[in-house]
């Protein structure tokens, strides 16, 4: 009896460790049907983003279209409203002329893509080294607590979500956070960087965001300005001397 326990617990153990696996490391590779997001639903651009479309392959020769799967996955995500189901992928691939999973392969590989919803306006932590550091894990909590919802869920209006991002290059104003504007869809989307953030003024940015606001972008540092020193500079205040030259038109 006991040897049969400890064969069901180890067997249940095994079980739990391969669906973490999976979770933790390839299930981001897999699509699984759903009413919302399946091949048979009908997706193409709308008659703007058609223009757009073709403004974009007008930048790679015609033998070349797949080299423009990228910003056309990108504009199809914003007309989605920020995420990508099969269909908009199958589309792209129709546009670009090649097989669908060359473009599955670039939507799964890229975390710029979305392949679930989120929220309208999708808040994206930088999660790598100076902004761990500087405080961005209490950042996260405060807004995942705030809007009441775990990683990577939309709250239950729809208007927000919170998701993690590798560094996105503002390190000399860590932490920071991006937030993705995908309120007014592709005619209105908005790409913001918000730096030098706490987890204090991060709830204030999701508030005027929730009353129609526009958030000032950059820096919320008052003391800095863009990415200078704050209070200002101690060096270099005057500009710089050029280098000494020889008169050339007296050679």
């Amino acid at each position: 009896m006991l040897a049969r326990l400890a064969a069901n617990r180890l067997a249940g153990i095994r079980q739990s460790f391969r669906q973490t696996s999976r979770c933790l490391s390839t299930a981001l590779n897999y699509h699984i049907d759903t009413p919302d997001n399946n091949s048979d639903l009908p997706w193409e651009f709308s008659e703007t983003n058609k223009k757009k479309v073709a403004e974009i392959l007008s930048h790679y020769p015609s033998n070349y279209k797949q080299s423009a799967v990228i910003p056309l996955l990108d504009l199809a995500q914003q007309q989605h409203g920020g995420w990508l189901p099969i269909s908009a992928m199958n589309a792209v691939a129709k546009v670009v002329e090649v097989a669908p999973v060359r473009v599955y392969e670039v939507a799964t590989f890229y975390s710029m893509f979305n392949r679930a919803k989120v929220g309208k306006y999708h808040l994206l932590v930088c999660g790598t080294t100076p902004c761990m550091i500087r405080g961005s894990r209490e950042i996260e909590e405060a807004l995942l607590k705030h809007l009441g919802v775990k990683r990577n869920e939309v709250t239950k209006d729809g208007l927000f979500s919170v998701g993690e991002m590798e560094c996105m290059g503002c390190c000399v104003n860590a932490p920071m956070i991006t937030v993705a504007d995908y309120s007014n869809g592709s005619e209105g989307y908005a790409y913001n960087y918000y730096e030098d953030v706490t987890p204090k003024r991060v709830l204030e940015i999701v508030e005027m965001l929730r009353r129609g606001e526009k958030p000032p972008h950059g820096t919320q540092n008052p003391g800095r300005i863009r990415c200078g020193p704050e209070g200002g500079n101690t060096t270099l205040l005057s500009d710089p001397k050029p280098p000494p030259c020889r008169d050339l038109d007296a050679c």
